[in-house]
């Protein structure tokens, strides 16, 4: 990889790490950088050597969303593509995080507005730099929101919080983000990167196919009864009890020794 591309790329311990690299401009996301997240996480989730995620921005932001420079300059010049962004990409890249069969964290190492805060949403774990702030600032462009952003924000922080951070358009600090749930862990700028790659290895460890299983389930108790809730439950541990991970973890416990998770 060369520092003039849009998107970075490095393997370890099973993690790879996807970093937007546009810091001059906040990492905000042209087509090209769109396009090229879309598919580095479909390369991610279809690859047996991947077994975590971390996705993060190079520079002092994490994203700050749309490029409106390209996106007004395509629209001054007749270019129709800007209009259907939301459904080309914005739409597929939240679906692969949330349908990734592997556990994603953000690392928010700075600023994350529109589009970029609702990658961080919409990933499985939120560690936050100090100096990291989140913006739902979509109300003062004339727009809704997207990204998934309606679907994942209410989950995290509540209807009624979400609608006042849309509505009201307002920075959201990393001590309050945590506070109110928006993330679970804080740490000084400079640890970020150790921090998150510690926790990805550790995930990346374990049972993955079983993480696979808890996202499932968990994204169809957030939008089903309690019976269906407990008939995907049911459905996924009659899957994951004839494991090799399950197996190994029984085992381990008998035997008083770590289990060697191999996610099959």
């Amino acid at each position: 990889m060369t520092t003039e591309d849009v998107l970075l790329t490095a393997d370890a311990d099973g993690v790879r790490t996807l970093t937007l690299n546009r810091p001059k401009a906040y990492n905000s996301l042209t087509v090209e950088l769109k396009e090229r997240l879309l598919a580095a996480l479909r390369e991610a989730a279809a690859d047996p050597a991947v077994r975590a995620v971390v996705l993060t921005g190079a520079g002092k932001a994490f994203c700050a969303g749309q490029d409106l420079k390209e996106h007004v300059g395509l629209l001054q010049a007749g270019d129709p593509s800007p209009l259907s962004t939301v459904a080309d990409h914005y739409n597929p890249i939240v679906r692969a995080i949330v349908d990734m069969p592997k556990p994603v964290v953000a690392a928010v190492n700075g600023p994350a507005a529109g589009a970029g805060a609702a990658f961080a949403y919409a990933s499985d774990l939120r560690i936050s730099a100090q100096s990291a702030n989140f913006l739902m600032a979509f109300a003062n462009v004339g727009l809704g929101p997207d990204s998934g952003a309606s679907w994942t924000l209410q989950r995290l922080v509540g209807l009624g919080r979400a609608a006042e951070l849309m509505m009201l358009a307002r920075t959201v600090d990393a001590e309050e983000a945590q506070r109110i749930g928006l993330v679970g862990e804080v740490v000084p700028d400079e640890e970020l990167a150790a921090r998150a790659q510690a926790v990805a290895k550790k995930l990346a460890a374990g049972p993955t196919v079983s993480y696979a299983k808890i996202k499932e389930v968990l994204g169809t108790a957030a939008e089903s009864s309690l019976e269906e809730a407990l008939a995907a439950e049911d459905a996924a541990q009659t899957v994951l009890g004839g494991t090799a991970d399950h197996r190994e973890a029984v085992e381990a416990f008998v035997a008083k020794r770590k289990p060697e998770f191999q996610g099959k």
